[in-house]
């Protein structure tokens, strides 16, 4: 079978609203290389969308699901609880970079912990406003939808969306947009759209993952701490693309002085199986009556399993330190492309979750058209980058934090070949 008749196949049995961005199938893969159907070989910078922080089949991951599978693969825990859900909810609580006691509740998928963590925040305020940012992205469901702010393809043509939702602008050095704007524009809402004592949360993400990797300044989260102290408003903090490892501490949260009240999580949890969770304040946490949170799937002990070893090879092969090694070996490789690629305005991020920014030499409009070239030329030499940003002129690199060297510089190369065109 070739690549060209399994797309065939896709483009017959599947919706076109599924967009698939390769063209080639994934037949194997180990840590940091994807091979295809025809024997093809990739550098993945994709991960699975910042999936796979431990790479794809970490021999540890490997072992604790085949362990797992031997025992059982599902109860529902809602119906017959098992131990490893309550340690790993034991091990969050203790890792997450929030005061008091904490509890945790796991679910399947990113936008669920949202969901999740927006009705928890209703529950113990009895408050129905949210406001979220601009270029944010919580997921694809109906709530988390109204939550994102971008509109293509994400919201184009699926709407109404839930009501008492507000955006306000996420702050961008390169685009002008201050803390002092974000402040003002939460200020004007609670003047103009809706009081603040009927905000029951503002949930924003310390490093934007679509959004195009905009870090959020600490006068930033501070002033969010002050609104929401001042307001008894929960504060929510989005790790789902940002957490475990890749920003170089174990979740995006440990740079920042202030703390959330609750903080959101998925992707590279579990390295590659379904699983997400909401951790927070234990009174916050105990809001929702019993019954009121849950999920069949929430808490897979397959996925539990592998996410124990996530966290385990994450202290033991050093994956925080190695962040911020390779983050900063890519930060100079880019910078360094400037003089290549005039297009290149800006290179960001926080340990390995880099973004470079594209915009025209002329206007200083976003070049979408130099992002998604320079990702062709790269594919087209064997490497795997994702664009994003709100124009769709931001490359983000996502690789495995347990890449090999070797492997890592050739991948450098490629990047720099690629801008040069």
């Amino acid at each position: 079978m070739s690549n060209k008749q399994l797309q065939q196949r896709r483009l017959s049995a599947t919706p076109r609203g599924v967009g698939v961005m390769c063209d080639f199938y994934a037949s194997s893969a180990e840590n940091s290389t994807l091979t295809d159907i025809e024997g093809n070989q990739y550098i993945d910078f994709a991960a699975g969308i910042a999936v796979l922080n431990t790479g794809h089949r970490h021999p540890r991951l490997l072992k604790a699901m085949e362990q797992q599978l031997q025992a059982f693969t599902h109860t529902a825990y809602q119906i017959v609880p098992y131990e490893s859900y309550v340690s790993l909810a034991e091990k969050i609580n203790a890792a997450a970079p929030i005061k008091g006691p904490l509890k945790t509740a796991f679910f399947s998928t990113g936008a669920e912990a949202v969901e999740n963590a927006i009705k928890i925040a209703r529950a113990h305020t009895g408050r129905p406003g949210v406001i979220a940012f601009s270029g944010g992205f919580h997921g694809r469901t109906y709530m988390t939808m109204a939550l994102t702010g971008k509109v293509a393809p994400y919201k184009k043509g699926f709407g109404p969306f839930p009501g008492s939702v507000y955006h306000v602008p996420y702050p961008s050095d390169l685009h002008n947009i201050t803390t002092a704007d974000a402040v003002t524009a939460i200020e004007r809402l609670f003047k103009a759209d809706i009081e603040a004592s009927q905000v029951a949360a503002i949930i924003f993400e310390p490093v934007q993952g679509e959004g195009g990797f905009n870090v959020a300044p600490p006068e930033l989260v501070a002033a969010v701490r002050q609104i929401c102290d001042d307001n008894g408003i929960v504060m929510i903090a989005d790790e789902v693309q940002s957490g475990f490892a890749r920003t170089g501490k174990l979740f995006a949260m440990n740079h920042y002085a202030h703390q959330p009240d609750l903080m959101t999580m998925a992707k590279s949890l579990a390295g590659g199986m379904p699983l997400s969770g909401v951790v927070g304040k234990a009174e916050i946490m105990d809001a929702p009556a019993p019954g009121g949170l849950g999920g069949t799937y929430a808490g897979n002990p397959m996925a539990v399993a592998s996410a124990h070893a996530v966290l385990e090879i994450i202290e033991d092969e050093k994956l925080c330190q190695r962040a911020d090694a390779l983050g900063e070996r890519l930060r100079l490789a880019l910078t360094d492309c400037r003089e290549i690629c005039p297009e290149l305005v800006e290179v960001r991020g926080l340990g390995s979750m880099i973004a470079a920014e594209f915009c025209d030499t002329q206007t200083g409009k976003p070049a979408a058209e130099v992002a998604q070239r320079i990702q062709q030329r790269a594919l087209a030499q064997g490497l795997l980058l994702l664009t994003c940003g709100q124009s769709g002129n931001v490359i983000r690199f996502l690789y495995p934090l347990t890449i090999p060297d070797a492997q890592f510089a050739a991948a450098l190369k490629i990047i720099r070949s690629a801008m040069a065109g």
